[in-house]
C-alpha cells in the first residue's frame, strides 16, 4: 500500500473525500504513478499535483481511473462535481485577500467599491453554498430511492410466504442487527462485504452492516437505518482513529477488517 502524503489542512472535506477515493483506486490498480499517466492520458506530474490536493483533477481523469480501478464511474462523478463546487467557493472566498484592502482603499477613497465587492463576494458565497446545499439533498434523495427499490426485491424475494407486501411506505427503514462471528470475522446478517467503499451520504444494506459492526464495538453510530449520515461518518472516523488507520470518514477495506475482527470495548 503506497504511503500518501498527509493533504492540506485547508482542503474543503468534499475534496478530500474525492482524494482519497482516487487515492484508494490507485493502490487498488497497484499502478504507478507513470502507468497510471498512461493510462487517463494525463502526466505524472499532473497526477502528483491531484493526488496531493494541490489542484483539483478534471472530469474526464476521475472516471478513467474509476474504471482502471474496478470502481463504479457514477458514485465518483457525484462526487466530482459537489467537490468542484466546493474548489470553486474556495477560490472565490481567497479571491479577497487581505493584501489587496490597502490597495483599494488607495483608488477608492469613499470605501464604496470595496463594500461592494465584499458584498458580491458574500452573495457569491452564498449562492454556492445553497447550490452544494441542493446538490446534497438530490444525492441523498437519489441513494434513498435507489435503497427502497433494493430492500422490495430483498424482502419479495425471501418474503415469498410472508401475505405482508413491501412497498415505498416503509421506508425510512429500520434494520435489524442479527450478529454472529464466523472465522473470527463478526456478521450482522445485512451484507458480508469486505471492501465495499461507503463514504458520506451512502444509503443502503452495506451501510446498516457497517452501523451494526460500529454498535457491537461500543460507538454509537445512531440510528440502523443504512443512512451514512454525520453520526455514522463521526463513528467511522473514531474507529480509525483507535485502530490506526487514515481517519478519512471513508469505509474501505482496511476499515471493514477492523469493524470484523475488532473485540467489543
Amino acid at each position: 500500500m503506497s504511503r500518501w502524503k498527509e493533504l492540506p489542512a485547508e482542503l474543503p472535506a468534499e475534496v478530500h473525500q474525492l482524494i482519497v477515493r482516487l487515492r484508494r483506486l490507485k493502490d487498488r490498480s497497484e499502478l504507478s504513478t507513470r502507468q497510471l499517466a498512461a493510462r487517463t492520458g494525463y502526466s505524472a506530474r499532473s497526477w502528483q499535483r491531484y493526488l496531493n490536493g494541490r489542484s483539483l483533477p478534471p472530469r474526464e481523469a476521475v472516471e478513467t481511473t474509476a474504471r482502471v480501478g474496478g470502481d463504479d464511474p457514477t458514485r465518483l462523478l457525484v462526487l466530482h462535481e459537489i467537490a468542484a463546487e466546493r474548489w470553486a467557493q474556495g477560490r472565490v472566498l481567497s479571491s479577497e485577500t487581505p493584501e489587496d484592502a490597502p490597495a483599494m482603499r488607495a483608488h477608492t477613497p469613499t470605501g464604496q467599491q470595496p463594500y461592494g465587492r465584499y458584498l458580491r463576494a458574500v452573495i457569491t458565497a452564498g449562492a454556492v453554498t445553497l447550490v452544494l446545499s441542493v446538490s446534497a439533498a438530490l444525492l441523498l434523495a437519489v441513494r434513498l430511492a435507489d435503497a427502497r427499490a433494493e430492500l422490495a426485491d430483498a424482502r419479495a424475494a425471501t418474503s415469498a410466504g410472508d401475505p405482508a407486501t413491501v412497498s415505498g411506505e416503509l421506508v425510512p427503514v429500520t434494520y435489524t442487527c442479527r450478529l454472529e462471528q464466523r472465522d473470527g470475522r463478526w456478521y450482522a446478517g445485512l451484507s458480508r462485504t469486505t471492501d465495499a467503499i461507503l463514504a458520506y451520504t451512502y444509503v443502503g444494506p452495506e451501510v446498516a452492516e457497517a452501523q451494526c459492526l460500529l454498535r457491537r464495538t461500543g460507538i454509537p453510530p445512531g440510528d440502523i437505518d443504512g443512512i451514512f449520515g454525520p453520526k455514522t461518518q463521526r463513528a467511522v472516523e473514531r474507529i480509525q482513529k483507535r485502530d490506526g488507520l487514515v481517519v478519512d470518514g471513508v469505509i474501505g477495506p482496511h476499515t471493514w477488517k477492523s469493524l470484523r475482527e475488532a473485540a467489543p470495548k
